[in-house]
């Protein structure tokens, strides 16, 4: 049997080979459309029972064979499973396009929505309908037939896109390599992050140390290495990838400059000749471009396609289509939130960019800051006046005792238990737990795969494996994958976390929670179904403030040679050291939300202005730090043109917003609080999306939200903070 279409139980990733996608999602495509037709062809009015239930259940099964598919895609890549992935991709989204449009169903819900049986639905099933119709709407199903047939084009075009888009990125990233035989040129690089380099080096029979631009290897480098020459390599490296500036890597290895020696100035008002002058990165001979991965055409075609589609629906704008899913109401309420939160950020952020450049003329003797020192000099005053450094923190932080720590949190939350236990997998490396209520029952499942790899794309997330329903009299409990990229084990020690690598992973766990604790029983609104965007980060923003509370850290720590727990005077340098720069950071996240939804709402893609002057016009206006004149910050940047925050960046603030305020009343309370942790659990992660975001954070917090807990969490106070900031 095709493990594909195997929907007994979970994956059977051992089994699934590329052959075996394109048989599945034939076959279930020809079932479904059949049943589509058999649907809108029954004479009798449309229930819950007879129509909507056998629906879901056809598309589930489509969902659960293609989900595999899409996740090995994205964390085991290969020639021949991206072949076949991008062979079948445009028949999914053929498919879900003529769903969107089928005027049939369509009517069907419509009717439903008006029969005399709508209100015996319950609330719940009432929300499926009702966004069933919006996103009808939304689909193209009310326009004519010759504008449903462009907007399919569109939709299918627009997948294509974010595919290559992604894989574009995925392979500039994973093109790049240096090798560098002398020892001296790595000063200041921490250990592990060196015999991790070692063994990469091996692993590719050369010698010396293998350098990558995967976050295990260039985040260190950024911030450790005296090597400044090697540093803005690597950093150039990094930002042009997937631009027109794209190489084929260095074949062999390289001759950098000494440690510490320094390149020419180079400031945002640098010209192309300038450029010219610095030191080029060292290719092998006969090295092609790269200009293959260039995503700056696909930007603008994105850009074009997005603008076509919200005018063929009606809209002004695509920020307008993107929004009608979300709590904020129009895009001016969110750029005015925006702004208002920059007004609070940006006289801390000037400060903080000031002190850096005085403190980088002193210390590393940096008389001009570019680019490529920011995170080296800020991790130098931050060690100087903090007296501790990140590598230090993470001696303590072991992988298992981290994890351990995180499920304990958990489970003194909400009365829960996590047990690991075994299952098939798509690497070695992945674990897999349960999770049981209070009462012994089964709830939920989950699979956690933390390492970078080559054939993995970067950043972390989690994702839907399969959705809490009822089915067949019985509850079908919720899977999630948990994907990290942090540094495997070396050398036979285990791995270690930063402490930002702590809060990744609690974010992630967040939004694995949100799906796993559902008590939702109805699949389009179960977990984070239904969600709206800009509420989707809550919980795993909430869960990222555990992260600095000594009753949580105590336990999650352990040195990873003494087995000391972190002792609490490094845990007060650490909390003291909190908001450091927090200023800096949050103008950053402001930089890129306003160019986002600038980018969908009053950008013309036809028009002569290119994203990167639109993006040089924010930075003008937000912004303390400045990058240099050939960074392509707009071709990496996955989460608008290949994931789902196209005019939805500004969520993560947003969200935080109410994540802050929400765990306030944990903070009020007693931050390990059983009674407030079921609370939290019944008004906001049960509910998934079967109600407004809003209207569950006023159920769990008595009261509308309010912006003052972000400020006091960022080190940020004004005398407005107590207003409420959030109206939907």
């Amino acid at each position: 049997m095709n493990p594909l279409l195997d929907f007994s139980g979970l994956p059977r990733f051992s089994q699934i080979e590329p052959q075996q996608i394109a048989p599945a999602v034939d076959a279930l495509l020809a079932e479904n459309r059949v049943l589509v037709e058999k649907l809108v062809a029954d004479p009798a009015g449309p229930s819950w029972n007879n129509f909507v239930e056998p629906l879901e259940d056809a598309n589930e099964r489509l969902s659960r064979a293609w989900g595999p598919v899409a996740h090995l895609n994205s964390v085991m890549n290969s020639p021949e499973l991206r072949e076949a992935y991008n062979a079948n991709l445009p028949k999914i989204t053929q498919y879900h396009s003529e769903l969107a449009q089928h005027q049939g169903l369509f009517e069907k819900y419509q009717a439903l929505k008006t029969s005399n049986g709508f209100p015996q639905l319950s609330r719940v099933q009432q929300k499926v309908v009702e966004n069933e119709l919006r996103d009808f709407r939304l689909g193209g199903a009310e326009l004519p037939a010759e504008k449903k047939a462009r907007f399919m084009q569109i939709q299918e075009e627009l997948a294509r896109l974010y595919s290559r888009f992604e894989e574009n990125l995925l392979d500039a990233t994973n093109d790049f390599a240096l090798y560098v035989t002398n020892r001296e040129e790595l000063a200041g690089l921490p250990e592990d992050m060196l015999d991790a380099a070692k063994e990469a080096d091996a692993q590719d029979s050369k010698p010396g140390w293998k350098l990558t631009l995967h976050a295990p290897s260039w985040i260190p480098v950024m911030q450790y290495a005296d090597n400044r020459a090697l540093r803005e390599r690597l950093y150039r490296a990094y930002v042009t990838r997937a631009s027109e500036f794209s190489k084929a890597p260095a074949t062999r290895c390289c001759e950098t400059a000494g440690a510490g020696a320094s390149a020419p100035a180079l400031n945002q008002e640098s010209s192309h000749a300038d450029q010219a002058r610095l030191p080029a990165p060292a290719f092998s001979e006969g090295a092609e471009s790269g200009a293959q991965w260039d995503n700056t055409p696909l930007i603008t075609q994105i850009l074009k396609l997005r603008q076509e589609k919200a005018r063929l629906l009606g809209y002004a704008n695509y920020a307008e289509v993107s929004l009608a899913r979300k709590m904020a109401r129009s895009p001016r309420e969110v750029l005015d939130f925006l702004r208002e939160l920059g007004k609070e950020a940006r006289p801390y952020a000037e400060p903080d960019f000031t002190e850096l450049k005085q403190f980088a003329r002193v210390e590393p003797k940096l008389e001009i800051l570019e680019a490529w020192d920011i995170a080296y000099a800020s991790e130098k005053l931050r060690a100087k006046r903090y007296s501790f450094s990140d590598q230090e923190v993470k001696q303590y932080f072991p992988e298992l005792q981290v994890l351990q720590g995180l499920f304990q949190l958990v489970e003194r939350l909400y009365g829960i238990r996590i047990e690991k236990t075994e299952t098939p997998v798509w690497h070695p490396d992945v674990r897999f737990y349960n999770i049981f209520d209070f009462g012994g029952r089964p709830i939920g499942q989950f699979y956690v795969d933390l390492y970078s790899r080559p054939s993995k794309r970067g950043g972390a997330w989690m994702d839907e494996a399969i959705a809490r329903r009822r089915k067949d009299g019985a509850i079908q409990i919720p899977v999630a994958y948990l994907n990290c990229n942090f540094s495997a084990p070396v050398g036979g020690r285990p791995a270690l976390f930063t402490h930002d690598e702590v809060i990744t992973l609690f974010h992630e766990f967040g939004h694995g929670l949100h799906h796993l604790l559902t008590s939702v029983e109805e699949l389009g609104v179960s977990g984070i179904n239904g969600v709206e965007w800009d509420a989707v980060e809550l919980p795993s923003q909430f869960m990222e403030n555990f992260c600095w509370e000594w009753d949580v850290l105590k336990y999650l720590t352990r040195h990873v040679d003494s087995g000391e727990p972190l002792p609490r005077a490094l845990y007060e340098k650490m909390l003291a050291a909190k908001n450091f720069q927090s200023g800096m950071q949050t103008v950053r996240q402001l930089e890129l939300a306003l160019f986002d939804m600038h980018l969908h709402y009053d950008f013309d893609p036809h028009g002569g202005k290119t994203p990167l002057q639109l993006l040089d016009e924010i930075r003008r206006e937000i912004a303390v730090v400045f990058p240099p004149h050939y960074n392509r910050l707009p071709n990496n940047f996955s989460h608008i043109f290949a994931g789902g925050y196209a005019a939805g960046y500004y969520s993560y603030k947003w969200a935080e917003v109410l994540s802050a305020d929400a765990y306030s009343l944990f903070e009020e309370n007693g931050v390990v609080n059983q009674n407030i942790g079921r609370r939290f659990w019944q008004e906001i992660l049960s509910v998934g999306g079967s109600r407004p975001a809003l209207e569950s954070f006023v159920a769990f917090r008595g009261r509308a939200p309010k912006i003052d807990a972000l400020l006091r969490h960022n080190g940020m106070t004004h005398s407005s903070a107590n207003q409420s900031v959030l109206k939907s």
